[in-house]
């Protein structure tokens, strides 16, 4: 560990370290690629919200909270995540989420309702003008009935949830090590910023020598550069002792996106068929397919030139089911 650093709380819930596995794929054939399995942080509670919430409930709890509020898409990994692990710990949990609550609830709704969430689902426009007011009314009620509630924003992604995959960015240098991966390029799909913010921010002080690249899922580069920044300073500003730095390894592209936050399209289609055909990798088509299929164009036009390339896999696979009418073949 690099002199000065220090991690906050944590509680251990994810099934770690994930393992580093080497991929065969045609496409990618003059490169080492390599895929960081964070889709196996834990069965029903898969992915990188994991790594995340393992810090942010360490302080819900350490300020006595008792119930969980956090927001998201009806198909939010995160949410499902947030749902699941409350249940577990013995925590009330109520989501707001973004649209229309569907007749028959599917995928990680479904999941999240059998964990016992509250869910609140209110309209696009409504969701993305007011939600600072939607998340504020929902913790005064609870407030009002005499319980403890504790607002995670969207993706566990702030100044206490990028310190999940800070902790990933040590495990993976391990890794590095291990199968003599030198200078690698570390790709990730860029959802709420968390996850890349950590990444560039733990890499820059694990293994320097590494390149991350941020494939946008929603909105523009710019934004996401924002997000790094703000996020890393407000970690700052909480732990100033903690000896983080601001990292400048990142790039990020957002080519990618298509019509829309989790709206695919057939090259995300294609991905997750042939990716799984190949290796029995399942990608989801929110996140990791619009990454993967990201990372292969800029590969495909020589943007990159590591040799080894490192997919870091943040799960998402319940957003297969309700997109089986495009998967269907």
């Amino acid at each position: 560990m690099p002199d000065g650093l220090a991690y906050p709380d944590r509680i251990s819930l994810a099934q770690l370290p994930t393992p580093l596995q080497c991929l065969s794929y045609p496409a990618v054939s003059e490169r080492r690629l390599w895929c960081k399995r964070d889709d196996l942080t834990g069965c029903l509670l898969s992915g990188n919200k994991v790594r995340k919430l393992e810090f942010v409930l360490a302080d819900a709890l350490a300020q006595g909270a008792d119930t969980l509020i956090t927001c998201g898409g009806l198909q939010s990994n995160h949410c499902r995540a947030t749902a699941l692990l409350a249940a577990q710990l013995g925590l009330g949990c109520q989501l707001v989420l973004r649209g229309e609550q569907p007749p028959i609830a599917d995928g990680n709704l479904l999941l999240s309702q059998l964990a016992g969430a509250d869910v609140s689902c209110y309209p696009v426009r409504r969701y993305h003008h007011h939600l600072p007011e939607l998340l504020h009314e929902h913790a005064e009620r609870l407030r009002n009935a005499g319980r403890k509630p504790y607002i995670i924003p969207t993706g566990a992604s702030d100044g206490v949830g990028v310190w999940g995959y800070i902790a990933c960015a040590q495990e993976l240098a391990v890794q590095f090590n291990a199968e003599a991966i030198r200078a690698p390029l570390v790709v990730c799909a860029a959802g709420s910023g968390g996850t890349l913010a950590g990444l560039a921010a733990g890499l820059s002080l694990y293994c320097p020598e590494a390149q991350v690249l941020g494939v946008a899922v929603c909105d523009d580069a710019d934004y996401f550069y924002r997000r790094v920044h703000e996020d890393l300073s407000a970690c700052r500003d909480r732990y100033p002792s903690f000896g983080l730095i601001e990292p400048k390894n990142f790039t990020v592209v957002d080519d990618y996106i298509g019509p829309g936050y989790a709206q695919g399209y057939p090259e995300v289609f294609d991905t997750i068929a042939t990716l799984a055909r190949h290796t029995g990798v399942v990608l989801d088509p929110v996140y990791t397919a619009k990454a993967f299929y990201g990372m292969l164009e800029q590969l495909r036009l020589d943007k990159f030139s590591a040799r080894d390339v490192v997919f870091v896999h943040t799960g998402g696979i319940f957003g297969i089911y309700p997109e089986r009418t495009s998967l269907s073949r």
